[in-house]
């Protein structure tokens, strides 16, 4: 009997290896923001399974994908400045879109690992803000769910993009140099 090859992946990843940001720039002139104080993270992508069957699957159902729904959701800790007690920024802009109606609801947001690795994704979506609450002794927290709307499309992870070093090479002489 043969004994299977053992895989070559035998590093379990991290649930913190995400990263999420939000577009806080214009259609034209996108501004990538972090989203900060992230506790919890998990993405969803569910299939809306439609029946198929036909005489010809001798009473087997058979399935088919129709529609694919995705949603984010994240726990935060709500950050705010030490000195001025203003919110961060990206998660007031969350909050806000809570709020609202039409066009004023969506947001863009992308994440992706933030090692590097081939898993980045962008999409607009809709967003809900519920503050967890809690008593004297817990720190303010809010579970935020981006809903889909539209495509939840593929990108090369911006971590992952090549660093371009520069280097000088000088071969001349001194005197070359101060001329």
């Amino acid at each position: 009997m043969h004994n299977p090859t053992p895989p070559a992946e035998t590093v379990t990843a991290l649930a913190r290896r995400y990263r999420l940001e939000l577009d806080m720039g214009t259609e034209y002139a996108p501004c990538w923001t972090l989203v900060p104080g992230i506790t919890e993270f998990t993405t969803k992508i569910e299939p809306t399974q439609q029946d198929v069957s036909t005489y010809d699957t001798e009473g087997w159902v058979e399935q088919a994908v129709t529609m694919l729904a995705w949603s984010i959701e994240v726990t935060i800790a709500h950050r705010a400045h030490p000195d001025t007690g203003e919110f961060n920024a990206a998660q007031e802009a969350l909050r806000r879109a809570s709020m609202r109606f039409g066009s004023e609801s969506y947001v863009r947001v992308r994440y992706y690992d933030r090692n590097g690795a081939n898993d980045a994704y962008e999409g607009t979506a809709l967003v809900t803000w519920e503050p967890d609450g809690g008593g004297p002794d817990e720190i303010d927290s809010v579970k935020i769910t981006l809903t889909g709307s539209g495509r939840l499309s593929g990108i090369c992870n911006p971590a992952a993009l090549p660093v371009i070093r520069l280097t000088a090479e000088f071969t001349g002489t001194d005197d070359e140099v101060s001329n």
